[in-house]
């Protein structure tokens, strides 16, 4: 059976560096290339004359790439160790992101997109599940909340260097590959330090999904509503009356408020005993946001403010949710457990956009607001009926 509550006990209260510094910065510098290379990649399929639903199903092999890698990236690690599987991710990845601009073709995007999003994906769980293994139970909010802040910078630098290079050449997607590639260093150096998986997961992967449904449900809302709510947020404040520079600034507002929040919010995960109430309280302060969005889009100041910590909350329900999953499990479950947390997350981008463009077709300009409240909700009913089942067992 799955270690549960417990596991915290008997861990070291330092906080092991060399370790974290590996995974972070490993995982940020790939942050870094995606943010670059998700617009650079739209803008040269526009500048082709591909139409917009081509490039949108291109774009959506992203998340089906990553529900296909989270299976079975913990097998992978289980095989060839943890830093030996993150190498090769590392490798794969910059490769394929360099082949964006030798793929004459447009067919050849896809496996492109698989290769690039699978190998990311393969990162991302295997840094969080060594960033989880290496924190100390008692500092393990404050860890993880300076992995999603740096995270979160390597996704601004992104945009910022696409703006200054352009589209033009081989440049950027040298620089993409480039900052994949700085990622082997520090993993190579602390290659001996990486957690090692000696048992399998004793679940099929999918129980996993259901093992801490509190973390899980709440990575599926966070990548709903950021992937769903980024991609809409600019129509939803044009047809408001909000200009394209006004749209954009509350982004970026709401974007500051996901780097700031980040490490307060862990380090107060840290005091509780249990996390749960301090995810649900996340998900009923976004509900209220998403519902208060109609009454203050008219007002841009109103609105900053309500997106910078609306922003912060959103996030939060990641760096809470992960540091939750790390407190419940260890070893190979917990592997296994963050391979499942990234599949909602994927599952949750890819569900996020759909669901939110229906509502805003369906309902009006106002479905936008209606549907982000719709999956905080969902989260909320989900914590109160997780809340009453615990009471009715003890």
């Amino acid at each position: 059976m799955a270690n549960t509550a417990g596991s915290d006990s008997g861990h070291r209260e330092e906080i092991h560096w060399p370790s974290l510094v590996a995974a972070i910065s490993a995982i940020s510098a790939v942050g870094i290339a995606i943010g670059l290379g998700l617009p650079l990649l739209s803008i040269i399929l526009e500048k082709r004359g591909i139409s917009s639903t081509l490039i949108g199903l291109n774009s959506a092999m992203a998340g089906i790439a990553a529900m296909a890698a989270a299976p079975v990236t913990t097998k992978l690690a289980h095989e060839f160790g943890v830093a030996r599987t993150m190498l090769w991710a590392v490798v794969i990845s910059a490769i394929s992101a360099l082949g964006f601009y030798y793929a004459a073709d447009f067919w050849m995007w896809f496996p492109l997109r698989v290769a690039f999003h699978g190998a990311v994906t393969t990162l991302f769980i295997l840094s969080e599940f060594w960033i989880n293994e290496a924190a100390p139970p008692r500092r393990r909010g404050l860890v993880l909340g300076i992995y999603a802040t740096v995270l979160a910078i390597g996704f601004a630098i992104g945009p910022l260097l696409f703006s200054a290079i352009g589209s033009e050449g081989i440049l950027p997607f040298l620089i993409g590959a480039a900052a994949i590639l700085v990622a082997f260093i520090p993993i190579y150096i602390a290659r001996n330090e990486s957690p090692v998986l000696s048992d399998r997961p004793q679940q099929h992967f999918l129980r996993y999904v259901l093992l801490v449904p509190t973390a899980t449900a709440a990575v599926f809302v966070f990548g709903a509503v950021e992937a769903g709510g980024l991609s809409l947020f600019p129509i939803y404040a044009n047809r408001s009356g909000l200009t394209e520079s006004d749209a954009a600034l509350l982004l970026t507002v709401m974007g500051i408020g996901n780097m700031v929040f980040q490490i307060p919010f862990g380090m107060i995960s840290d005091r509780l005993k249990d996390r749960r109430p301090m995810l649900f309280l996340m998900a009923l302060a976004g509900l209220v946001g998403a519902l208060a969005l109609p009454s203050l889009i008219g007002n841009w100041w109103l609105m900053a403010g309500l997106l910078l910590v609306w922003g912060g909350c959103v996030s939060g329900l990641y760096t809470v949710g992960l540091a939750h999953l790390g407190s419940r499990l260890t070893g190979s479950d917990l592997a296994a457990a963050n391979a499942a947390f990234v599949f909602c997350y994927a599952v949750g981008t890819v569900a996020g956009p759909q669901a939110i463009g229906v509502s805003i077709d369906v309902s009006g300009n106002d479905g936008f607001a209606w549907a982000l409240a719709g999956f905080f909700a969902l989260y909320v009913l989900i914590s109160l009926f997780r809340g009453l089942f615990r009471r009715e067992r003890t």
